[in-house]
């Protein structure tokens, strides 16, 4: 989108295509601005009164000095030009944003310079710089006119000293108005009437505003300043100028040429000439406006700030009195986003007529002009959730909540900060070193005289100042701005070079600093320092993403074998291995890039690499892979990978010195004006006013001009070998029409129509955001899906996974920011930062309000119901969108309305609910109806449809994105204990206790009352739950008890924990444990419970008795018998399961514990090859327990002649047999009552963690215990069995095994 595309193609290289004259049309007279009538039609329409019977534009309490009336473009030449054609309306608009404006001889009429772009629907741009000054009234009709709108004015408002302000109203577009009202302030309107009463026509003397506009395709910013400014001096100066001014038009039109890539040019305006040079095709591309304004006007850490929201696609504003201070910022900041490119909504002036544009709920970077003395706090703006607002005036910006930094900030800002210090700039924001207070910030002089009587004086010195604070000052003049202070004479020299048109330049040259070197003038080594400074800044910026992308072609998927395939299948296709990317790059930088790199800018860089395969390469790509490969070899292989060590920009003075040689030594010169074939004596010159120029001479430009040859020829090779191509590839027009498609995306309103603003248009652009909004919905829900399943299928055994927590914590962040812009469309009344929590508010009002009119009748059904609910455990938790809300309301750590609404959505997602809820909460259509306008997306009845339609397909995976995220809240949790139903069993007279650990913490022990087996408590948030440590104090008769499972539910997310158990708690009974340490899973809803929530698979159901416990302890003998390949098989799953667990990322493995001991863990498996061959029940008609073997056999190792016999073995064995008894001796003088095959399990644990139990192994095989207790096909006695078993054991101690608290309690080693 850089004036290089506008430029390209069939446009011949002229510097300017139109030269523009937009003013006051006497022969129509006054008119009230017809944006303002709209503007007032679009009002009555949002405040439900009829649009037709809206006022028509007049407006009498304002003064008509302030009123807006409608400006024209008085001229333009060319009529027209075949490859960029003249858009009268959107010209007019942009040259005159607020339309005509008059002033008397008592207001400042200081020239004014702005610039403006317009972007075409391909993305390309053309730019205009406009020069506005007053110009004296002769029409006497226009005189009387202003007479009597002003005798209506006073009729209207007796008073006339403080004009009426709606800027108190909460509605978003009234304060909005009241900002860019042009009523004054009290203030400054009762000095007005003082000083000048008014405008009196016998007495006053009537000046309207006029604007000269050249417009370029490319950004020559400062020679188009300074040649407009040369034309307004020629009118102004005292003698008329060497030529007609139709010379000079005609010269800049036809005959001075674009300058050639990598060249400068030098043109003649009307007294001195001007250079303008452009950069060569691997140097950044063409950015003429002053950054380092920029920065001052920010400050560097602002700036970065700002820059990082507008890479992360943000909703940004910019707000600033100066319309040029607007466009600066504009532009400074999407140029620094090279080689990436701005793809959204881009305004950098918004009219006034185009206020309701602020409701578009999408990425936009628009500007918006504030009134002097406007309170920020009575702007109220449609959506504020992702805004970035920039107040620009007051050098100050306020950020979105919650989004990721820039990678290595602190060293970047350090190394910008620099760049700006060699030249004289602080990177501190505010203006340069002399400055007013913030609330006084100014562009016209004439506040400051009006508001200080008197001080009339320093007038100049103030001008000065001003035009220090707009950034052309450097550090040499701002020395003479202090001479200056205080000294009388120079400040009147100054006032009186003003009145005669003489340049604040000259004057600086008085100052002392007289030629620049090498006979520069002051301006040409202002612009020299400008233009080095730019590219010095623009190039640190440029090396952070050289080295962030370096390797970037290396994920670049190219599936599709040619261009029209690839375009046909676009939306389907995976065009970058995100997931490897991120991999592949250092921790510190993780969370920007994740996000960044779903970005539809970051898409775009992505879709323009892989079509450069078939066509040529996009210019910023080109310049940027030219770079990466510059940087290939001079290292080799690029040192950076995986390193988040700061790497500065090393080619600055290279960039800066190539600038500096065009500039010194011109290229090109443009031919001189002339004098042209026309009729003399007419436009005669009249001093202070702009002729009529004659058209006829500037319609067409010379026939042989030898550049315009140059450029047909280049253009008759281009089309000879677009020719030769044509058959290779698609139709052009549908291959654009391909492109457009493939790279919006459903985003392609760049910047609204400004030439048509009926109602009709508006509704459509509404309707545009609506589809957009829909296929957005579509495809950030198809993207979580295929990211989660692919992940879960993974988990399953099935390829790769390809989406890491931050990733999906991304997607989610991206999710919430869509529910908001989707909330925020065609908002009524704007309350609070965020309008979806803001509509849940007056949900949740109307639903209590209903709830204490039915209370009566909740309460008679409510125990019944519970009664029916208690018999099967655990109650059911009902879905409401209230009791969600409670929730997030009673969290203290989350502070803002932005952040609840982020949290109620995360909640609901988790909870499955997200779909239901918003079904539910827009069911209520009255209040719908009440709060947003009637092209709102909420109130479009399909497209609600498909999108809730779309949210609901979320529910088939499984989210955590509450739980992990919100880790320090208090949860309530409630615990119920299941005995297995017999009632002997289910009663009992101990104490029970129960501990419930998470992978965040655990809870403690928690006393239940006896016999009600149900509590409830708050604790931490404690992640997903992983075991459940169930006990009792072995008191009373009847202290033995028989559970089958312990269920905990988190009361907030609604996910209930099943820890089964099936075994006896008490001595004497089962294994003599008075404590079992149970393993949890995450229980699926019910189905009655899960109504609405998308189908699931059953939960298979267990009977008790089945458990893998009683199956493979031998209680009786009676459980399931695994075969030995069954074994094998078990343990090798078990083992596996670890490594995998081991090779995802840190932050994403889950809980341990399972894979260690549950259901299918390595200790079951385990447990099962010890059981194989085991002679248990049969020895003394008592249970014998695994346990039971391994302390005989460490009994037998430790009695004295043994260890005699061990010490004369190998030292490493002999240890390994010490250690063995060790830990059991440990395990088994543990305070806790965990019964034999706790002990057993903790064992297995023990030695996984401290990679013992390769060595105990062989020690337990040998012992003469075996013998007695196993019989002969054991595979514990089958010596390559259990060498297999070692081999498969022995990968475990690859990986760091850390034990959970609960399972280790109490034991010391």
């Amino acid at each position: 989108m850089s004036g290089t595309n506008a430029a390209s193609g069939a446009a011949p290289c002229r510097f300017a295509h139109y030269f523009v004259i937009c003013g006051i049309d006497t022969e129509t007279g006054l008119e009230p601005d017809e944006l303002a009538a709209l503007y007032q039609w679009l009002e009555a329409d949002r405040q439900g009164r009829d649009p037709d019977t809206a006022a028509t534009g007049e407006n009498f309490e304002q003064s008509p000095l302030k009123r807006t009336f409608k400006s024209k473009v008085l001229a333009h030449y060319p009529e027209n030009v075949e490859w960029n054609p003249f858009d009268q309306d959107a010209v007019n608009m942009l040259c005159m944003p607020k339309g005509l404006s008059f002033r008397t001889q008592a207001d400042s009429r200081e020239p004014q310079f702005h610039s403006f772009l317009i972007t075409r629907e391909d993305g390309s741009r053309t730019y205009g710089f406009v020069h506005t000054f007053y110009e004296e009234v002769t029409s006497p009709q226009i005189c009387s006119a202003m007479q009597t709108l002003y005798q209506m004015h006073q009729a209207e408002n007796p008073s006339s000293a403080t004009p009426s302000s709606s800027s108190s109203s909460s509605s978003s577009m009234d304060s909005l108005a009241s900002s860019l009202d042009e009523a004054d302030s009290p203030s400054s309107s009762s000095c007005r009437s003082a000083a000048c009463g008014g405008y009196d026509a016998s007495r006053d003397t009537l000046y309207v505003s006029k604007a000269l506009c050249l417009i370029t395709p490319m950004p020559f910013m400062h020679a188009c300043r300074r040649f407009l400014s040369q034309m307004h001096r020629a009118v102004t100066a005292a003698s008329p100028p060497p030529l007609p001014l139709e010379s000079y038009v005609h010269n800049v039109l036809y005959e001075v040429p674009l300058p050639p890539p990598g060249r400068s040019l030098k043109f003649h305006g009307v007294y001195e000439p001007i250079v303008c040079q452009r950069p060569g095709p691997g140097e950044l591309p063409l950015a003429d406006f002053p950054l380092g304004q920029t920065f001052t006007l920010l400050g560097v850490e602002n700036l970065v700030q700002l820059f990082n929201c507008t890479l992360l696609e943000m909703q940004i504003l910019l707000y600033s009195q100066d319309y040029q201070r607007l466009m600066t910022v504009a532009e400074g900041i999407t140029t620094l986003l090279f080689p990436f490119q701005w793809q959204h909504v881009y305004v950098p002036i918004l009219p006034a007529s185009l206020l309701h544009f602020l409701d578009a709920p999408v990425p936009y970077l628009m500007g918006l002009q504030s009134k002097e003395g406007t309170d920020r706090s009575k702007l109220e703006l449609p959506q504020e959730a992702n805004l970035c607002f920039v107040d620009i005036d007051n050098h100050c910006i306020e950020l979105p909540e919650d989004f990721p930094q820039f990678p290595n900030k602190p060293e970047f800002i350090q190394e910008l900060s620099e760049v700006l210090l060699r030249y004289g700039l602080s990177p501190v924001g505010g203006a340069p070193p002399i400055s007013d207070p913030p609330s006084t910030t100014t562009t016209t002089p004439v506040s400051v005289s009006t508001r200080h009587p008197g001080l009339k004086g320093q007038q100049a010195l103030r001008e000065l100042e001003d035009d220090g604070r707009n950034g052309n000052l450097g550090g040499e003049q701002l020395a003479v701005l202090e001479l200056l202070q205080g000294n009388t004479t120079l400040e009147r020299l100054q006032a009186l070079a003003k009145r005669t048109g003489v340049r604040v330049e000259a004057l600086k040259r008085v100052g002392g600093e007289g030629e620049g070197q090498g006979g520069r003038t002051a301006v040409e080594e202002e612009e020299l320092r400008n233009a080095k400074l730019n590219v010095q800044l623009r190039e640190v910026f440029a090396s952070r993403f050289t080295t962030m992308f370096a390797d970037y072609e290396a994920f670049v998927i190219q599936s599709a074998p040619d261009l029209e395939s690839w375009l046909t299948n676009r939306e389907q296709m995976h065009n970058f291995d995100k997931a490897s990317f991120l991999s592949d790059q250092p921790e510190p930088y993780l969370p920007f890039l994740s996000h960044f790199i779903e970005t539809q800018m970051f898409a775009t860089f992505i879709d323009n690499k892989i079509m450069s395969q078939w066509e040529e390469k996009e210019p910023l790509l080109r310049v940027f892979d030219g770079r990466i490969d510059k940087a290939r070899l001079y290292n080799v292989r690029a040192p950076s990978l995986r390193s988040s060590n700061y790497q500065r920009c090393t080619i600055l003075k290279e960039s800066a010195q190539a600038i500096e040689q065009r500039l010194m030594k011109i290229d090109h010169t443009a031919i001189h004006p002339h004098l042209l074939d026309m009729k003399i004596g007419q436009g005669k010159y009249e001093q202070g006013f702009f002729p009529k120029l004659q058209s006829d001479v500037l319609s067409v430009g010379p026939i042989n001009n030898k550049w315009s040859n140059r450029t047909a020829t280049a253009q008759r090779r281009k089309d000879r070998h677009r020719q030769q191509t044509e058959h290779l590839t698609l139709d052009n027009d549908l291959k654009e029409k391909h492109m457009q498609d493939a790279r919006s995306l459903g985003k392609n309103l760049r910047q609204p129509k400004l030439s048509d603003l009926s109602p009709a248009v508006i509704a459509q652009t509404n309707w545009k955001f609506v589809e957009g909004l829909l296929k957005e919905c579509r495809m950030k829900t198809k993207r979580m899906l295929v990211e989660k399943m692919g992940r879960e299928a993974v988990e399953l055994g099935h390829g790769e996974a390809n989406i890491t927590g931050l990733e999906e914590n991304t997607l989610i962040a991206s999710l919430c920011d869509l529910l908001e812009r989707i909330w925020s469309h065609g908002l009524q009344v704007k309350q609070g930062k965020s309008a979806l929590w803001s509509h849940l508010l007056h949900y949740q009002a109307r639903e209590e309000k209903l709830e204490q009119q039915q209370a009566e009748s909740l309460v008679s059904n409510g125990p019944e119901r519970r009664k029916s609910e208690s018999s099967i455990g655990m109650p059911s938790l009902r879905a409401s969108v209230i009791q969600d809300m409670r929730h997030i309301q009673s969290m203290g750590e989350i502070k803002t309305d932005v952040g609840r609404a982020r949290a109620w959505i995360r909640l609901s997602l988790e909870k499955k609910l997200l779909s239901q809820h918003l079904k539910q909460l827009l069911s209520r259509q009255a209040l719908t109806k009440k709060l947003y306008k009637r092209y709102a997306f909420l109130r479009c009845e399909e497209e609600k449809e498909q999108f809730l339609f779309h949210l609901l397909s979320l529910n088939t995976v499984d989210y955590f994105c509450f739980t992990s995220v919100f880790t320090t809240i208090m949860i309530p949790y409630r615990a119920v204990i299941i005995p297995i139903k017999k009632l002997s069993n289910a009663m009992t007279t101990s104490n029970p206790w129960v501990c419930v650990s998470g992978e965040l913490g655990d809870s403690g022990v928690r006393q239940i009352t006896k016999n009600i087996l149900e509590m409830t408590f708050d604790c931490q948030n404690l992640g997903k739950l992983t075991t459940v440590q169930l006990g009792h104090d072995n008191s009373g008769l009847l202290a033995k008890w028989l559970v089958d499972c312990v269920m905990v539910r988190n009361e907030i997310t609604g996910h209930t924990y099943k820890f089964p158990c099936g075994r006896w708690l008490g001595k004497g009974v089962d294994d003599g444990s008075l404590e079992r340490i149970l393993i949890g899973e995450l229980a699926l809803p019910n189905a009655d419970e899960d109504c609405g929530r998308g189908c699931r698979t059953p939960d298979m159901e267990h009977s008790p008795g089945q458990t893998r416990r009683i199956s493979i302890t031998s209680m009786g003998g009676r459980g399931y018998k695994p075969t030995s390949a069954q074994i094998q098989e078990a343990i090798g799953e078990a083992v596996n399961s670890i490594c995998k667990h081991f090779h995802k990322p840190e932050k994403e493995r889950g809980s341990l514990t399972i894979l260690l001991c549950g259901e299918v863990g390595l200790v079951g498996a385990l447990e099962q090859f010890f059981h194989n061959g085991f002679k248990s029940a049969r020895l003394f008609q008592k249970t014998v327990f695994v346990w039971d073997f391994v302390e005989k056999a460490v009994a037998y190792m430790e009695s004295a002649d043994q260890m005699g016999d061990m010490q004369e073995t190998a030292e490493p064995l002999g240890l390994t047999c010490v250690y063995l008894c060790r830990y059991v001796s440990a395990i088994n003088s543990s305070p806790r009552n965990i019964g034999k095959d706790g002990k057993f399990q903790l064992l297995v644990c023990l030695g996984a963690r401290d990679r013992l139990l390769i060595q105990w192994l062989p020690l337990l095989v040998e012992c003469p215990v075996i013998q007695r207790m196993y019989e002969e096909s054991a595979l514990l006695r089958d010596r390559t069995m259990v060498n297999a078993l070692i081999a498969v054991l022995q990968t475990l101690h690859d990986f760091p095994i850390t034990l959970e608290a609960s399972l280790i309690k109490g034991i010391d080693l």
